[in-house]
């Protein structure tokens, strides 16, 4: 259990608000660098800038840069909204740094730490009909979809292998 509690953190929201009030023409930009590999495995990787002018930004001047990533379905929010995760989490630290170290950890970061502190919850087992229904694929379209739906359904670790093996044999042709 986590040793800490979470409302004595800073919201990104917050710190956003505070950011502005001091820096009227803040800039916050993000970047999405997540790769087709980064994607395959479901992980989003995106990098945060904070310019405190107009003038810094067009000087690509930043006071700040924040790199974060996240998984797709680890964590509740993760199952619909990994990439916005991934972008707060960037920006909340980006913020930080430039105002000064200030605040700590964002809240949102701390859900994450008491997230992995956690116990994990058991593997979900595969369903029976799947591995026939990777086995009867034909196309590469059919395969993502249920590359998706075990991704989706918890039980990936168990398929992948299998559905590598069969992707190898449909890109084959």
């Amino acid at each position: 259990m986590a040793q800490f509690n979470l409302e004595d953190y800073e919201t990104v929201q917050a710190r956003h608000a505070r950011a502005l009030e001091q820096y009227p023409d803040l800039r916050c930009v993000i970047h999405n660098h997540t790769t087709t590999n980064d994607r395959a495995q479901g992980i989003w990787v995106v990098a945060a800038q904070v310019f405190l002018s107009a003038e810094d930004q067009a000087a690509d001047l930043p006071k700040a840069v924040e790199w974060a990533f996240e998984v797709d379905g680890v964590g509740m929010a993760n199952k619909t909204s990994a990439l916005e995760n991934a972008c707060t989490s960037a920006l909340g630290r980006a913020l930080r740094w430039a105002l000064g170290g200030s605040s700590g950890p964002s809240r949102e970061e701390m859900t994450k730490v008491a997230r992995g502190v956690a116990p994990s919850a058991p593997a979900v087992p595969m369903p029976a009909d799947f591995r026939e229904l990777v086995t009867r694929a034909t196309d590469l379209d059919t395969l993502r979809d249920l590359w998706k739906q075990a991704a989706n359904g918890g039980f990936l670790d168990e398929a992948k292998q299998m559905m590598e093996n069969r992707k190898a044999v449909l890109s084959r042709g």
